[in-house]
């Protein structure tokens, strides 16, 4: 388990520890900070000489990263440093059949984290009077619409839950199609987040929002709770807990739905709780929900991740086009133009 207070060294340390307490990011998000922090200055120690080329960069520490090694990294050292994560870099380390190459997300999450770092070290820690890497650009993120399912095809999933834990099952699928919750979020609910109509769900860098409970949602976890059973759970407080009473995980959710999407005739390698959470976004917005109303029930924190979702419903598309009151003027026939002739 990686754990940046005893792995860090002070200089990177300072700077997580800033997004973890003051800047509220969860645990995880931190975590990912310093493995890119992490993977970013063992190449810089290669390129500047701190150690052997023909060193693996997996088996470089970084305990001796300092102020004066961070003041020489240059924008040519993170240009080149992306050249190599996207040609040398190794997809999975603990796949001997990975291939190499990271995506270019993969790379472009990379970048916003070291000029996190730099944009701290500049504006608050004091440490550096210049930003050497102000002008980083970020690679470009090739925009795919997301995959979700249709209203028939949502249907048919939850019509076709039945035989064991199909309570819950169905309740977990009806709060991510209906509430559009995000699986880290739905594993995280206790029963006093269940307030009569309103979900108390504990979002992104532990922002709290409400999120209202139609009739479908409140008789679920109405079926649910009946079923649930109380005694010898390991965590009494969790919403939705497996088989052998501890809170169900998401791994276990994940297992869960591949299992349903198979038994409704639906491509379980196509969709997964995510999929459902675009689900949901996509039939609110086909049904008059506006964008921005949306975004406060996703809790997208910018509007532009929301605005996504408009462009997945092709039929408004096509229904505004066709509702257009100049739709039906035609050209009048030109004078003089010879008719054609028939054959």
């Amino acid at each position: 388990m990686t754990d940046y207070r005893t792995e860090a060294p002070p200089i990177l340390r300072d700077f997580l520890a800033y997004h973890e307490t003051i800047q509220g990011h969860s645990r995880k998000t931190v975590d990912e900070y310093f493995l890119d922090l992490r993977t970013f200055f063992r190449y810089i120690k290669i390129e500047k000489g701190r150690v052997l080329r023909t060193t693996s960069l997996d088996d470089i520490s970084i305990d001796d990263v300092d102020l004066a090694l961070v003041k020489s990294v240059t924008l040519t050292d993170i240009y080149a440093f992306l050249s190599f994560l996207s040609r040398d870099r190794i997809k999975n380390a603990n796949d001997p059949n990975s291939r190499y190459g990271l995506e270019v997300s993969s790379r472009a999450r990379k970048v916003a984290t070291i000029r996190s770092f730099y944009k701290y070290l500049v504006s608050k820690a004091k440490l550096l009077d210049d930003n050497p890497i102000q002008e980083l650009d970020s690679p470009k993120i090739r925009q795919t619409l997301p995959r979700y399912l249709t209203l028939d095809e949502s249907i048919q999933l939850l019509e076709s839950i039945d035989g064991d834990n199909a309570e819950r099952d169905f309740c977990i699928i009806t709060l991510f199609l209906n509430c559009g919750v995000r699986i880290s979020e739905l594993v995280g609910l206790n029963l006093s987040d269940i307030r009569g109509d309103r979900l108390r769900v504990l979002g992104k860098g532990n922002k709290e929002r409400v999120v209202y409970l139609n009739a479908a949602c409140q008789n679920a976890i109405d079926d649910w709770l009946e079923v649930r059973s109380n005694s010898g759970a390991a965590d009494p407080n969790a919403l939705f807990i497996s088989r052998k009473h501890t809170r169900i995980t998401k791994a276990g959710v994940h297992y869960m739905l591949k299992l349903r999407f198979t038994a409704a005739g639906l491509d379980s390698s196509k969709y997964s709780a995510h999929k459902l959470r675009h689900t949901a976004a996509t039939l609110m917005l086909q049904n008059g929900v506006d964008v921005r109303t949306l975004q406060e029930v996703l809790g997208h924190e910018h509007l532009n991740t929301t605005q996504i979702y408009t462009h997945v419903d092709s039929e408004a598309l096509q229904n505004a086009a066709y509702s257009n009151p100049l739709g039906q003027i035609k050209a009048k026939p030109r004078r003089g133009r010879p008719k054609k002739q028939e054959e």
